[in-house]
């Protein structure tokens, strides 16, 4: 069977893996089975049934005459013809898919000054983008912004960077991501001061949950790394200095700060004594 060009809409539905398309619906497989081998079959019954020949003989003529051409002509010409209309189904649901909106992260360094966010969430605007949080953080030199952005499926990476930039930001970066981003940091990093006062030594584990970040071993902390704001060190009186990373996605004053913080509480908790009130 001739394979369609990978042009076309269909041979994006094939499996990176196997290279086969799915499997179409059975409805629209057994029609279109039907259109095709119909006019076969009354094809060789009007030829077979003219002959003289006995009625064994014609059944036995008619049964493989017609199996061997829906063989060998039904069932590819079927699936070659009627390629685009067997998988319809897929095709639509992979456009609705293709169309629906993607999530994005997004920061960028604004001038402290009045106007500056209002040009860039114009800028946003006009790709369609919903603002779904935004946070604010002071830096030398002005303000680092961070959005996570609702923008539609059609929509990448360059273009989200050409309207930071237009927008008037500086060092832009996008970031792909989840719901999980909506999450309320604060009250998530509450709930981690809670386990690190109950258990100090829970810090490590709770930093890099808080942070979505890796541990880097104590092997490898000594190594330089990037100087791209994607290493966080934080220090501590029993474990010594902890490194975290996250690679591709800075982390913010803020984030750095809560961590800290929190190297902070499980250090006062460690000190204090097992009958005290406030170890209980």
């Amino acid at each position: 069977m001739k394979r369609p060009s990978h042009h076309t809409p269909v041979a994006e539905l094939r499996c990176e893996v196997c290279g086969q398309l799915p499997e179409p619906p059975k409805t629209r497989l057994t029609l279109a089975n039907v259109a095709v081998m119909l006019p076969i079959e009354l094809l060789v019954h009007a030829v077979v049934v003219e002959t003289h020949l006995p009625y064994v003989a014609k059944v036995l003529v008619l049964a493989l005459t017609a199996t061997v051409l829906v063989i060998w002509v039904a069932e590819p010409s079927a699936a070659r013809i009627l390629l685009r209309w067997l998988h319809a189904p897929a095709l639509r649901h992979r456009r609705q898919l293709a169309a629906a909106p993607s999530l994005w992260r997004a920061r960028t360094l604004l001038r402290d000054q009045p106007g500056s966010l209002q040009r860039l969430t114009r800028a946003l605007a006009g790709l369609g983008s919903n603002i779904l949080s935004i946070h604010v953080h002071p830096v030398p030199g002005g303000v680092l912004d961070e959005f996570v952005l609702s923008v539609p499926g059609d929509v990448g990476e360059q273009e989200l960077l050409d309207a930071l930039h237009d927008g008037g930001g500086s060092s832009p970066h996008v970031w792909p991501t989840t719901a999980l981003a909506m999450a309320d940091g604060q009250t998530k990093a509450l709930s981690l001061a809670a386990r690190i006062a109950a258990t100090p030594d829970e810090l490590p584990l709770a930093v890099a949950e808080l942070l979505h970040a890796r541990i880097v071993p104590p092997s490898d902390a000594g190594r330089n790394g990037p100087d791209d704001g994607t290493r966080l060190k934080i220090p501590t009186a029993w474990h010594g200095p902890i490194t975290f990373t996250r690679p591709g996605e800075p982390f913010t004053p803020a984030e750095s700060a809560r961590a800290h913080r929190l190297a902070e509480l499980a250090e006062t908790m460690s000190y204090r004594p097992a009958g005290s009130p406030a170890a209980r």
